[in-house]
């Protein structure tokens, strides 16, 4: 396979220095907060075997911008929202770096959690924890 001309580590990196992050640390301070809303973007296989963020709102990384789009018909309500803060994440703060910086170019405003879910439960964050596969 031939090189590829930027590399996403390039691109996250390039997405982290334009971007508002957060640590896990100071993204659970934030839990619970009513002006705060945590967007998960991680696949629902992911959040089904791990757990997710009490309170999150799921968004699959692939429909992100049509769902925070008002004039796309896959738009959702959750997005109006202009006075709340929104804070995403995915598994380790690389899908979130690149969603995080598409949006600003879009126009909304948003940070995510620079070291993802895998730092939030590090620093023991809450988790609804993972569903049982085995029945």
């Amino acid at each position: 396979m031939a090189k590829l001309k930027t590399s996403s580590a390039d691109m996250v990196a390039a997405a982290r220095a334009r971007i508002a992050e957060i640590d896990s640390a100071d993204a659970i301070a934030l839990h619970g907060r009513d002006d705060v809303i945590f967007v998960d973007l991680r696949d629902v296989r992911e959040r089904q075997r791990t757990g997710f963020i009490p309170g999150s709102f799921h968004c699959p990384r692939g429909m992100l911008e049509f769902w925070v789009d008002p004039d796309s018909p896959y738009f959702k309500e959750i997005f109006a929202e202009e006075d709340k803060r929104f804070v995403f994440h995915c598994a380790s703060g690389w899908r979130s770096a690149l969603s995080v910086v598409m949006l600003q170019d879009m126009g909304f405003e948003a940070a995510h959690i620079s070291d993802g879910f895998s730092g939030w439960v590090k620093a023991e964050g809450p988790v609804v924890p993972a569903v049982d596969s085995a029945g």
